[in-house]
């Protein structure tokens, strides 16, 4: 019996074919797994070794039995803690494991091989010859000589493209350790040059140009900004970043300064809010400046970015502020604009209606004047591309009215006009893009929740997919994907489909925690996933998640995608804490109240705070949910009027709730509510109806349950149905 490691020269692959010709049995030992290479970890280290220290151990070594014992002997000699933190250390100790120091590469290749290995590892992967041969400053002879070395004693291979790469990437790490501190800076230097000579664009030149040393070059500096521009267009804001924090370091000019921080300000956007607000600050402030449109936008991002950190008075303060500050012109009215827009999101306000009367007297001012600076031509510029020319405005004002005409509970026929008006064509204006930067996502965002709210689920579809579709496509990630799985999300549990309402939303919440807790795409998240899992009757599920991550008072300055205080009061209800329920129920109506938001789709408090004090006070509770059909009625929304009958038949007996529910169902079935609608017709077939009628609602609540996913109301449906409803069941 013969074992060797396959690691035969090319002077020897002869003797291993001949090997293998004469062997009666090959047996190929395969790497160790996961778990296996976890019991060494722990054998060596100790039981407390975390499991993504010991996956990583793994992944270094390939499962390789040898290195692994060799990479623990000397983890356990450096007295490396084995916790995840640790893991960033793990090849370069690999490296040393081996004995692959600069000297062991000396005496095993030569300094001629070894420089143009060097070059190699700096390249990283997919490597050119040519490129690799410019870099060490090698001919065409002596680089053919390196690379035959190199495969010889198993350094390099090649690949079915003519290129090269190294066998391992434990040789590759430990060559490039091997370098010194000034070879290596050289080398990516000149590599960063040969790299945009050879045409492979700025974003690969970069990473070079990080490791160079700054001296103040506004070449260098140039170069990073337009590769950071690029590694935002393909969706890479890490890489963007890396770029940008390396300009500022060169550092750039004084005059440029503000600009680079205003970018790299932008490229933080929803990924790193905290960031973003320190960066945009600095460029504001820079005693340089930034020139008018670009600070027109600093300021507007500035508080997007402070919106999205829960400090929404902030950010409308703040576009107040600068728009007094702003000349008249364009950049004046994207800033009032942008005031209505993030006063608009903030759940308490003392002049809520006021407000809404100068946001229709402000919509009316934009028509009658019809924006005479249009004809300014190139002052109407704006950074990205962007053009604030009548129509982009009036677009995006007529948004922000529809959506305070949704929330005040107005006719629905008024809001859908003013939503109808901002999609020229039926599809998003330019400035209105998910990926436009002009008014960011908010705009379309909560365009589609007013169809939504309003029945009109084809068109908000419609938008809520394409946003999905843009971030993914553009590569966009963070919190911007995020919202646009939560109101796909949404939209899913408004149409019944809780199945793909829970997923969209867990999708929703996995990028939220990676932003951070306590932001409004958090509490969003959180909350429509808990009325969806209650919806499925996994109400425990849902509680659990809500006390998991403090889903209750005190609430953010943002409005909550459902009513925060309105679907807590709705949890501890359903977990029967009746009481509790109606004092948080109660205020949240009288703060909605307050601010003119009288929607019963978006915050149904009253019908719920009815079902509350029912037990202690009947007449109350029939009063409040009579108020709540009166507020549906006047949106005129199906889904409205029949979820609010549902309700108000909760607070009655005998015929009358019977009544109420029949009109429910005829309401319910008319909109695309299907969860509702099920709701409804099982209550039906639970009143005192005669059987006949009984049964086929609950049939149909019963079909129409399961088709949504609602478990739990499936199975009430199916109890009803054996225990005989009905009256005369």
């Amino acid at each position: 019996m013969l074992a060797c490691r396959d690691e035969f020269p090319d002077d020897a692959l002869a003797l291993q074919r001949g090997l293998a010709d004469r062997a009666d049995r090959r047996h190929e030992l395969r790497p160790l797994q996961p778990a296996s290479v976890a019991h060494l970890v722990r054998a060596a280290l100790g039981a407390q070794a975390e499991d993504a220290f010991c996956r990583h151990v793994w992944a270094v070594t390939a499962g390789n039995p040898y290195e692994t014992a060799a990479l623990l002997r000397e983890v356990a000699d450096q007295r490396l803690d084995p916790v995840e933190e640790s893991t960033g250390l793990l090849r370069e100790i690999a490296a040393t494991a081996r004995g692959m120091t600069l000297r062991h590469w000396l005496d095993r290749l030569g300094p001629t091989a070894l420089r143009f290995a060097w070059a190699a590892s700096v390249l990283d992967t997919d490597i050119r010859p040519d490129l690799a041969a410019a870099i060490c400053a090698q001919g065409p002879e002596t680089a053919a000589q390196s690379v035959r070395e190199l495969r010889r004693h198993r350094v390099l291979t090649g690949t079915a493209a003519g290129r090269l790469e190294f066998v391992h990437p434990l040789i590759a790490t430990s060559v490039y350790q091997s370098m010194t501190p000034a070879a290596r800076t050289g080398m990516h230097g000149v590599a960063a040059v040969e790299v945009e000579n050879a045409g492979l664009g700025l974003p690969a030149a970069s990473r070079h140009m990080l490791e160079i040393l700054p001296e103040g070059d506004g070449v260098i500096v140039d170069k990073l900004r337009r590769a950071a521009r690029e590694h935002l267009a393909i969706g890479a804001p890490e890489a963007a970043q890396r770029c940008l924090r390396r300009a500022l370091s060169e550092p750039p000019a004084d005059e440029d300064r503000a600009s680079v921080l205003y970018e790299l300000g932008c490229s933080a956007l929803l990924t790193d809010p905290a960031t973003t607000v320190n960066q945009l600050r600095l460029a504001l402030a820079d005693p340089y400046g930034l020139d008018p449109g670009l600070r027109v936008d600093a300021t507007f991002r500035l508080a997007q970015a402070l919106a999205h950190s829960n400090r929404l008075g902030e950010a409308a303060a703040l576009c107040a502020e600068e728009a007094a500050r702003t000349p008249p012109g364009p950049g004046r009215l994207r800033l009032e604009v942008a005031h209505f827009m993030f006063a608009a999101f903030q759940s308490e306000d003392a002049d809520g209606p006021g407000r809404s009367r100068r946001l229709a007297q402000f919509h009316r001012t934009l028509d009658t004047v019809g924006m005479a600076f249009t004809d300014a031509g190139a002052d109407a510029a704006a950074p990205g591309g962007a053009v604030f020319e009548h129509d982009g405005l009036a677009h995006a004002v007529a948004v922000l009215r529809c959506w305070d005409l949704t929330l005040r509970g107005a006719d629905r026929a008024r809001a859908l006009a003013l939503a109808d008006s901002a999609l020229p064509q039926g599809r998003l204006p330019h400035s209105l893009g998910w990926t436009n930067t002009t008014w960011g996502f908010e705009l379309p965002g909560i365009l589609g929740l007013s169809y939504l709210y309003a029945d009109r689920v084809e068109r908000a579809e419609e938008l809520f997919t394409e946003a999905v579709r843009a971030y993914e496509v553009a590569g966009w990630s963070g919190g911007h994907l995020g919202f646009a799985y939560l109101l796909t999300g949404m939209l899913r549990f408004r149409c019944g489909a809780l199945v793909e309402a829970e997923d969209y939303l867990r999708r929703a919440l996995r990028t939220a925690g990676r932003i951070g807790p306590g932001t409004p795409l958090h509490w969003d998240a959180v909350g429509a996933l808990a009325e969806t899992l209650a919806a499925r009757g996994r109400l425990e599920e849902a509680l659990e998640l809500a006390r998991e991550h403090a889903f209750g008072p005190p609430y953010p300055t943002v409005m909550v995608l459902p009513d925060a205080p309105t679907l807590y009061g709705r949890l501890l209800l359903a977990a029967g804490d009746a009481a509790g329920a109606a004092e948080v129920l109660t205020a949240a109506g009288a703060a909605l109240d307050a601010r003119g938001w009288r929607n019963t789709v978006w915050a149904p408090w009253l019908g719920h705070l009815a079902r509350a004090v029912a037990p202690s006070e009947p007449q109350r509770a029939r009063e409040l949910a009579g108020e709540a059909v009166r507020r549906a009625r006047r949106s005129g929304t199906d889904s409205a009027v029949g979820s609010a009958l549902r309700l108000c038949a909760a607070v009655h007996d005998g015929p009358r709730a019977a009544e109420l529910l029949a009109q429910a169902v005829r309401h319910l079935e008319r909109s695309p509510a299907r969860y509702e609608h099920a709701m409804a017709l099982v209550d039906l077939g639970g009143a005192p109806v005669p059987a006949p009628q009984a049964r086929a609602a609950l049939a149909r609540g019963l079909e129409l349950a399961v088709e949504c996913g609602a478990d739990g109301l499936a199975d009430r449906a199916r109890g009803l149905l054996e225990a005989g409803a009905g009256a005369g069941g």
